[in-house]
């Protein structure tokens, strides 16, 4: 008797977990089509919050649940992309290394300050990582559309100072992808608490049918 319910149990953890990246993957796809233009960055640079829900679904299923969040919102933006997939997984790479040290520390020690550190740690590697992912994976691939000097050229209408596509990221795209990350950080500790009881009823429902 005690083996089925523990079956049960890990049936319902599993609908639960598999509900929840759902609602969140496709949260997080329409996030995507949601960006724009910020002030004191070149204009094909853009904002969106598409990494909130895969750090929203980091604490509520755990690291795994927020990696695949990223994956799935990805996958689907491969269907209308224009970046041959190489955006698409630019923007996987990133949003695995924010979610995942928020959700192993979270995972290990379940209180505000470990979730907030986490989160804190992941915005800052991810700040760092994107100057490698786009140094070596997206901007080469933009280098067939857009000439290189032509890239530099925008960073240079901003701020004179830059001489090289690198600088240009270390001084604009390392901050702009931290403050990124620390607005989803924000935004999810404001709101995760009225969240998790409208993730609650409707993963229940979609396990009904």
């Amino acid at each position: 008797m005690k083996q089925k319910n523990s079956v049960g149990g890990k049936s319902r953890i599993n609908v639960r977990t598999m509900a929840i990246v759902a609602i969140l993957s496709a949260i997080a796809y329409v996030l995507m089509f949601m960006e724009f233009s910020v002030p004191l960055m070149p204009g094909f640079i853009k904002m969106d919050l598409s990494d909130l829900p895969a750090l929203i679904g980091t604490f509520a299923t755990g690291p795994v649940g927020g990696i695949l969040i990223a994956l799935i919102k990805n996958i689907l933006h491969l269907t209308v992309t224009s970046t041959a997939g190489v955006g698409e997984l630019s923007n996987f790479i990133l949003n695995a290394v924010f979610v995942l040290p928020a959700g192993l520390l979270y995972k290990y020690k379940r209180t505000k300050a470990s979730a907030c550190g986490g989160a804190v740690l992941g915005a800052v590697l991810m700040a760092a990582v994107s100057i490698v992912s786009n140094y070596f994976i997206v901007y080469p691939v933009y280098y067939n559309f857009m000439p290189e000097d032509t890239i530099l050229a925008a960073y240079q209408a901003i701020f004179p100072g830059v001489d090289s596509i690198l600088q240009s990221l270390i001084l604009f795209n390392m901050p702009f992808t931290f403050i990124k990350a620390m607005i989803s950080v924000v935004i999810t500790f404001l709101i995760y608490k009225r969240l998790v009881p409208i993730l609650n009823v409707t993963r229940q429902k979609m396990a009904k049918n």
